[in-house]
């Protein structure tokens, strides 16, 4: 397995091409000693390529048949023998997004999955106020068959502005074992971050997190109301009034080591939401207070996934170096301790 070859799909303009969309039919008949169990379960064991909350998605739908009448409820008991049909039309299986030509910075590839590596600024998935220009129509362009995947082939995200990596799934069979893996906490996933203030040593923030109760686009620790999350971390390199930290998520939440670190009170360095606003260390060297004036997003950088191969024997392993304005944030905070003690 190549674990680090590097594929760059590159354009000097955004040039956009026709929509991919992509009809789903599967046929079957129930076994019959299947008969009384529920019939997203039995749905789930004949078409494995697809996980039971999809299907069970698609029994509410009401694109299931069960000789010839529409399904009612996943939960219904199946009597076994019947014949059972699911037809997604086109356009149904995912969004209707349009492919674009966007490069891609991509790790590792094989038939079943992608691994990427995402700069800061790119948004994951068209949104409100970001309809075109995502890693989702990037992903359409470089392979319309993903157009028959959930999300094409995404399943976890990266904020906008955190650069690092992702992994894609290439076939339905590998995104359900994909997501599965992630509920199941396989992937492994650390990130690197500058946070304020000098940590003394590493630790783990088991707080849950849920929708901050007055704004909707923060999320924050809750009493009551919020999911688990648990975060580890551990120092890497100390500086005057920073630490470069390495972090490892046990879940998925959203914004969660923003979060985590804000409430620990070591918020990440530029983060425009839970940040605090600019903070300037006293007695910083020029070059210092320069680059902390004009960062404008967190310093959060995914560099690592490793996890087993869903469908294949062994381990797939990436790791990328952070990109040149995270780099460039240390460089001048190495600077500015280093001169802090030759004049100390």
């Amino acid at each position: 397995m190549d674990r680090f070859s590097t594929a760059v799909v590159d354009s000097s303009q955004v040039q956009q091409a026709p929509r991919h969309y992509m009809s789903i039919q599967l046929d079957a008949e129930i076994p019959m000693d299947t008969a009384g169990q529920r019939l997203d379960r039995v749905l789930a064991m004949l078409f494995p390529q697809h996980s039971r909350s999809r299907l069970a998605g698609w029994v509410r739908r009401g694109v299931v048949r069960l000789d010839g009448i529409q399904a009612v409820v996943p939960r219904q008991a199946v009597t076994g023998g019947e014949v059972v049909r699911i037809a997604v039309d086109d356009g149904e299986a995912t969004p209707q997004i349009m492919a674009e030509a966007i490069a891609l910075d991509i790790r590792y590839q094989d038939a079943d999955l992608l691994v990427l590596n995402k700069p800061a600024g790119l948004v994951v998935h068209p949104g409100a106020g970001n309809p075109q220009g995502t890693l989702q129509n990037a992903l359409l362009y470089f392979d319309s068959q993903l157009a028959g995947i959930p999300r094409a082939g995404i399943v976890h995200r990266l904020d906008k502005d955190t650069s690092g990596l992702l992994v894609v799934a290439r076939s339905l069979t590998a995104h359900t074992a994909l997501v599965a893996m992630l509920s199941r906490h396989i992937v492994q996933r650390r990130y690197q971050a500058v946070v304020r203030g000098r940590l003394i040593a590493g630790g783990t923030v088991d707080a849950p997190i849920g929708r901050h109760p007055s704004d909707r686009l923060r999320q924050s620790v809750r009493d009551s109301g919020g999911r688990w999350a648990l975060t580890r971390y551990r120092v890497i390199e100390r500086f005057r009034a920073h630490t470069l930290i390495q972090c490892e998520l046990e879940t998925g939440r959203t914004h969660q080591i923003r979060v985590h670190m804000a409430y620990l009170g070591n918020p990440l360095v530029g983060d425009p939401i839970y940040g605090g606003g600019l903070r300037l260390p006293s007695g910083a060297i020029p070059e210092l207070l320069e680059v902390l004036r004009g960062f404008r997003r967190q310093a959060l950088h995914a560099a690592s996934l490793r996890f087993p191969h869903p469908l294949q024997q062994g381990e797939v392993y990436v790791e990328v170096p952070v990109p040149k304005y995270f780099a460039q944030l240390l460089a001048v905070l190495r600077l500015d301790r280093d001169r802090a003690k030759r004049m100390s």
